[in-house]
């Protein structure tokens, strides 16, 4: 491979990578709406927002779902820095106007 063919991979690979993450961002927002709601339900319910039951149910769909390559760790990092900011939002944001 030639450097200007090295570079137009490489230009091609981060042009994907942009779509891909426009898409996680996506699905993020997705999955903020949801939290969104069922935080209001807890709130109306006085039920509490952290339920370790629930996130080692969500870590075991995500890691179950998971083929690779990316290391069943790194999916639960992952999914435990998600979790993180969705009680934040359960917390804080609720308050805020939504755009769900």
């Amino acid at each position: 491979m030639t450097p200007k063919e090295a570079k137009a991979a490489l230009a091609d690979c981060r042009a994907s990578i942009d779509v891909v993450d426009r898409k996680i961002v996506e699905l993020l927002n997705q999955r903020t709406c949801i939290v969104e709601q069922i935080g209001r339900i807890k709130r109306e319910m006085a039920m509490p927002i952290y339920e370790p039951k629930r996130e080692d149910e969500v870590f075991a769909n995500a890691l179950s779902s998971s083929a690779g390559p990316l290391p069943a760790e790194a999916v639960k990092r992952i999914f435990e820095r998600i979790i993180d900011e969705m009680r934040v939002v359960q917390k804080t944001k609720m308050e805020s106007s939504s755009k769900c």
